[in-house]
């Protein structure tokens, strides 16, 4: 980054550009010392918003979600790379070195994540099939099938300060898998992190150009050029969200706009958990770690800490006895567990919010005003000590007031119903946890609190080895809350890549959706050819490749034989007299896994070739009951092909259909092969 108090440059229109004036200080959070300065005065954002469109949308809309996926991977091993530069930087937020490997690993794991998820869960395409084909006539030739494609506009990405490198790349993941551009705008006080972590993204020339842009300061004028295809995802204070809602462009447009905002989120003591039993401890540890990791500057940190109103002088003195052994000062002093706030003026921020709450209740452990500080200056850093409040749960001040830092309010209650309703008063949540090993109790609080949270943790003996937490965001999980957390949802798998993208009902004949989806559906064409299609190569291979084979006649030795050879001795295998009594059957009817083998012994082409695999069936639906003397016939055809970015085979998938001699369908299913993609 150069001099320490560099101007920080935003990455827009393809080239990093510096503002037009000398911008504002930001500083160290822990010394108080000058770090960068900040501006974005001069930057064209309407330039910026159609480089987005036009160079980077089409760039990514020419990739699959599979190549999307791999160049996610990459761009995480790069930076995984990294790491120890970006744990330096961000010690300058206030961040200790757990706190950055929170932040920093966190946002390198997502991008793994979606890049897994993306090459297991999406198809080797540029359009996802959402859904089943929907029938629209009783002949079967006007079908629908809904599909997404990604938006043709930029994702706009607000972010806060208090995960300058974790915000941005869970924003980022999910657009970019989607095939959708991102602009990041990162929150002032942090941006200098984010700005090194752009340059590092940019030098490494894995992302093709225009899909990621970044500026440096004030969004100036950026949302009054936002369309309907644009997506403003937001994080931070809930008034803010509710501005940047009402903004003209995003009414008028319909903008697609998601927030995570402020989020009193909860922790429910149950009353089993007493003192000396595993959950307590783990509900006072959980507590206390949510209190000071990041300085308690955390979305999802527990601001309401409800308890049994036996236990709550229990919890009062185990937890101050954890808090007293905190150490706060400089991250990289020895021996500190908690760092500085992200600045002085969020210091104040988070007093201002103490004062109100205690007008609700009383100081348990810490000093509003004081604490002692090891390696720094506790005026000039931004240095706060952990405190922890016991209010009265009826005040409505714990429910409404959030105090952005280490700061945790005890709050007693007195059965499931109340605990219930007091949750609730929080107006949505981003998270809640119940810790407690009663199953009934547990049931009562999460269905009674769901509605108002977007994420659960329960938390007990039996889970807490693997638990990830009740602060930690996992990027297969939605992440988001109702009310006021926003209303939205961010991460979610592939919920959060569909939210980029635009889900389309497209109505046709079978040969038309075949065309536009890339799957053989029922109805549409099939090619029957002297050439089996196992002996096709995946580059040979295509949608719609039939072999038809068969008859076959089933009969009463094939299946007494089955049923001796398997230990499958069911009584409507074996026993004439009790399945002639079953309405289902009839009589003696055939195993439904001695139909499907037989249907592979028809289908198959024994020779070795371009097929390597069989790794298993779909969908297996038994429809018809095969009495003996049935005949049956299979048609299997080619109904979507999948070539692997990184292997030299890919997936093939198979629609069979075994039918008997009435041309009813005994049953139906996918069969998934492993195809060569050349021939060997």
């Amino acid at each position: 980054m150069g001099h320490a108090t560099e101007l920080l440059r935003s990455y827009v229109s393809g080239e990093w550009r510096a503002a037009a004036d000398e911008g504002a200080p930001l500083h160290d959070a822990s010394t108080g010392e000058e770090v960068a300065r900040i501006s974005s005065a001069g930057i064209d954002f309407a330039a910026a918003l159609r480089y987005g469109r036009e160079v980077g949308g089409p760039a990514l809309r020419r990739l699959t979600f599979h190549q999307r996926a791999a160049l996610l991977k990459a761009l995480a091993s790069h930076l995984r790379e990294h790491r120890d530069e970006l744990y330096a930087l961000s010690a300058k937020t206030g961040a200790t070195l757990g706190d950055s490997k929170f932040d920093v690993d966190g946002g390198i794991g997502v991008l793994f994540a979606y890049g897994s998820k993306g090459k297991r869960e999406l198809p080797n395409d540029t359009i996802y099939v959402d859904g089943a084909v929907e029938p629209l006539s009783k002949g079967g030739t006007f079908l629908a099938q809904h599909i997404a494609t990604p938006l043709r506009g930029v994702a706009v990405q607000i972010n806060a300060f208090n995960f300058p490198v974790w915000g941005p790349l869970e924003k980022f993941a999910p657009a970019f898998l989607a095939g959708v551009p991102s602009l990041v705008k990162p929150a002032s006080q942090t941006a200098y992190l984010t700005a090194r972590l752009v340059e590092l993204i940019v030098e490494s020339g894995i992302l093709p150009e225009g899909s990621l842009q970044f500026v440096a300061g004030s969004a100036g004028d950026l949302l009054d050029h936002v369309t309907a295809q644009d997506l403003v995802s937001f994080t931070g204070s809930a008034a803010t969200a509710q501005q940047l809602r009402a903004h003209p462009a995003i009414v008028r447009n319909s903008v697609r706009f998601n927030a995570e905002a402020d989020s009193l989120n909860c922790s429910i003591l149950g009353p089993d958990a007493v003192p000396a039993t595993a959950e307590f401890d783990l509900f006072v540890k959980q507590l206390t770690t949510e209190m000071t990791v990041k300085a308690g500057q955390k979305c999802t940190a527990i601001r309401r800490a409800f308890v049994p109103a036996e236990l709550i002088g229990d919890v009062a003195a185990a937890a101050s006895e954890r808090l007293a052994k905190v150490t706060v000062g400089a991250p990289d002093a020895d021996g500190v567990r908690m760092g500085a706030l992200a600045s002085l003026e969020q210091r104040e921020e988070v007093r201002r919010s103490l004062k109100a709450l205690l007008a609700a209740g009383s100081v348990v452990f810490g000093d509003p005003e004081h604490v002692d500080v090891v390696g720094a200056d506790a005026e000039r850093g931004a240095f706060l000590s952990p405190v922890l409040l016991r209010a009265d749960p009826e005040r409505p001040e714990p429910h409404e007031v959030e105090a952005f830092g280490p700061v945790s309010t005890l709050l007693p209650y007195t059965s499931a119903a109340q605990v219930v309703e007091l949750a609730a008063r929080g107006g949505g949540s981003l998270v809640g946890s119940v810790v407690s090993a009663d199953p009934d109790f547990v049931r009562e609080v999460v269905l009674g609190v769901a509605p108002f949270h977007g994420r659960l943790l329960v938390l007990d003996a039996a889970d807490a080895e693997e638990s990830t937490g009740h602060g930690s965001p996992m990027p297969q999980l939605v992440h988001g809350g109702p009310g006021r957390a926003g209303g939205g949802e961010e991460l979610g798998g592939i919920r959060g890549v569909l939210h980029h993208m635009q889900r389309t009902a497209v109505q046709g004949s079978p040969a038309a959706l075949s065309g536009i989806t890339g799957r053989w559906v029922p109805g549409a064409p099939r090619r029957e050819a002297e050439v089996h299609p196992f002996r096709k190569s995946l580059a040979q291979l295509e949608i719609g490749d039939t072999v038809v084979a068969g008859p076959r006649a089933v009969t009463r030795a094939d299946i007494d034989h089955f049923a001796e050879f398997t230990g499958d001795t069911f009584y409507a295998h074996t026993d004439p007299e009790a399945a002639a009594a079953n309405p289902l059957f009839g009589g003696i009817v055939a195993h439904g896994y001695l139909v499907v083998s037989f249907a592979a012994g028809l289908f198959v082409s024994p020779e070795p070739g371009p097929v390597l695999a069989n790794y298993g069936l779909e969908n297996l639906r038994f429809l018809t009951p095969v009495q003996a003397d049935d005949e049956l016939t299979v048609t299997l055809t080619a109904k979507q092909i999948t070539p692997r970015v990184d292997q030299d085979y890919g997936e093939v998938r198979w629609d069979a259909d075994v039918t008997n001699q009435n041309g009813e369908s005994v049953a139906k299913y996918d069969v998934l092969t492993l195809v060569a993609k050349e021939d060997r």
